[in-house]
């Protein structure tokens, strides 16, 4: 099997173990639509005292608090959805007392909530079961950007990775990570899934969905590949998320403005229709809102791309732009690489060209509203697979997922009972090597693994190159070599983020390459002879277990 149909298997293996999430394109676009109500509901607000009540003339009626913004109540079909644990669903963690108002214009309703520096707006549309939804953050006031949407309990299975019983599982981790009597781990962590693979997330029991349709993630943070908390469930209630940014294995400063529209969308049990997507969302309708920081159609560029010069067939492209105001990507087309950005904002980007996950080539790109910006071939010219090699251990793709229990990693705990042993030395010439190697390493668990292999008498006789790749580290944790009698000197620590990673379902965080220089008088003279290197991980700090200073491996290799 291609190095890329692994990665195809691997992705659909993923996307199977989490319940009700689901991936981008064709697959989805068969949902069953918006709910078309039956009734005889009269679209418009309403004023109880506490809240502004919304009926949005289809199946649903909501309420936002006056003094909160809270959303505090989610009606459909006459059964109440929202709340658990005495919390409402709230931006961050609830605001505190707001300035709420509230207008119709035509076939919207929109409730504006200011706190501070803070906007945060809802909408509806006549005639529809979906809440609209925006944040514009303008500064630091809040650590971190989201909406969680809170559900009671008992109404959608309680099952799937970010799923636990509290009165029947064990806390083994920092109070969110839970081990199953079988030995299976579960956290609200573990929805195993990158940004650019979902359009939404939710439950279903079958005749009724609950969604949350997230945005284009355009003042998010985190690129493409990206994985934060998604949704949990517990015997307390269901939490649904859109995170925007959360410092969480975060590789990137916050972005700031407003972010939206994201959709809390129920259906009649199917997933969410297609044309609720950031990519295809028709938002006309919002551009006479008066929505703080809104910029509509009009206001946005594009780039397109002919294509790319120097793939490798064995693996997806993804083109990504960035600057400190916003993040976009498009998936470049199997063969000839082309790609196509539209809904911009004007600017000045890095355009970054990843195979897999790893930067192969980076340039400047220049957007103006309403123009596109048209690219000639791109050619890739950073690609570390193409050096000549002796050997090499694993592919230069920015994750470890050729390596041992990496595809579980995304979605569970390295303690889990499905986890191979973390052991895993190996011969390179005896086959299945990647396979057996460790994709983790800690200082407290399994360090010291040991990679043997033999060189020929030419071979022996010249300095070679050693180039170890790494994708994340956890409190500095780096590889320090050393081969045969020779010890490599002590790698300093390149960026990483600062929080727990390898334990959380993410291997994402800056992909970096140690290269070692190794002399000739460190080789074997005797051809019959095993080289021995040997992988040991050094760190200034100290921790325990799979909280001890840690690496994920990208890829190994010896230059010829």
């Amino acid at each position: 099997m291609s190095t890329h149909r692994k990665h195809l298997t691997r992705r659909r293996l993923l996307a199977a173990s989490t319940v009700g999430v689901a991936g981008s394109g064709a697959a989805v676009a068969a949902g069953t639509g918006l709910l078309s109500s039956a009734s005889a509901a009269t679209f418009g607000h309403s004023d109880d005292g506490k809240n502004h009540v919304i009926d949005t003339g289809a199946s649903l009626v909501f309420k936002v608090s006056k003094s909160t913004g809270d959303l505090t109540s989610l009606v459909h079909k006459g059964k109440e959805y929202e709340g658990y644990g005495g919390k409402h669903s709230h931006v961050e963690s609830g605001l505190g007392a707001s300035t709420v108002g509230i207008k119709q214009a035509g076939n919207t309703i929109l409730v504006s909530v200011a706190h501070g520096t803070l906007r945060h707006y809802y909408a509806a549309r006549k005639g529809q079961n979906n809440v609209y939804m925006w944040t514009n953050k303008a500064d630091t006031s809040f650590t971190a950007t989201r909406y969680i949407a809170r559900i009671k309990a008992g109404i959608f299975p309680n099952e799937g990775p970010d799923s636990w019983v509290e009165a029947a599982d064990t806390v083994i981790e920092a109070g969110d990570v839970w081990k199953k009597p079988n030995g299976q781990t579960r956290s609200k962590h573990y929805s195993g899934t990158r940004v650019m693979d979902y359009d939404h997330v939710g439950y279903t029991t079958g005749s009724v969905g609950l969604w949350m349709v997230r945005s284009n993630h355009e003042k998010a943070s985190g690129g493409p590949f990206y994985r934060s908390l998604l949704r949990h469930s517990n015997d307390g209630g269901v939490g649904l998320y859109e995170i925007l940014h959360y410092n969480q294995s975060q590789t990137e400063a916050m972005r700031f403005g407003l972010q939206g529209p994201y959709v809390l969308a129920f259906t009649d049990g199917g997933t969410p229709s297609a044309s609720l997507f950031a990519k295809n969302l028709d938002t006309s309708w919002v551009d006479g809102l008066g929505i703080s920081g809104w910029v509509g159609k009009s206001g946005r560029g594009k780039v397109s791309g002919v294509g790319l010069k120097g793939m490798n067939a064995d693996y997806a492209y993804t083109v990504g732009f960035a600057n400190k105001d916003a993040q976009y990507w498009a998936k470049a087309a199997s063969g000839t690489g082309a790609f196509s950005c539209p809904g911009m904002l004007p600017g000045t980007y890095t355009l970054t060209v990843f195979k897999g996950e790893l930067a192969v080539h980076t340039q400047e790109v220049k957007v103006t509203a309403g123009g596109t910006t048209a690219l000639n071939s791109l050619t890739i010219s950073g690609d570390p697979s193409t050096a000549k090699t002796i050997w090499r251990l694993g592919d230069w793709d920015g994750t470890p997922g050729e390596f041992k229990n990496a595809k579980l990693m995304t979605y569970a705990h390295p303690s889990d009972v499905r986890a191979s042993k973390w052991t895993g030395n190996v011969v390179i010439g005896n086959g299945g090597e990647a396979a057996s190697f460790p994709a983790y390493m800690w200082k407290d668990v399994n360090d010291g693994i040991l990679v043997y292999f033999k060189l020929t008498a030419a071979q022996a006789a010249a300095a070679h190159t050693l180039r170890v790749g790494v994708t994340t580290a956890y409190i500095n944790g780096r590889p320090r070599v050393m081969v045969n009698d020779w010890v490599s000197t002590l790698p300093s620590a390149p960026s990483q983020p600062s929080t727990r990673s390898l334990t959380t379902g993410s291997y994402r965080g800056n992909n970096h390459t140690f290269t070692y220089n190794v002399p000739a008088s460190a080789w074997k003279s005797d051809t019959g002879q095993y080289n021995v290197l040997k992988l040991n991980i050094v760190s200034g700090s100290s921790g325990s277990a799979f909280l001890s200073p840690g690496t994920s491996f990208d890829c190994m290799d010896l230059l010829a």
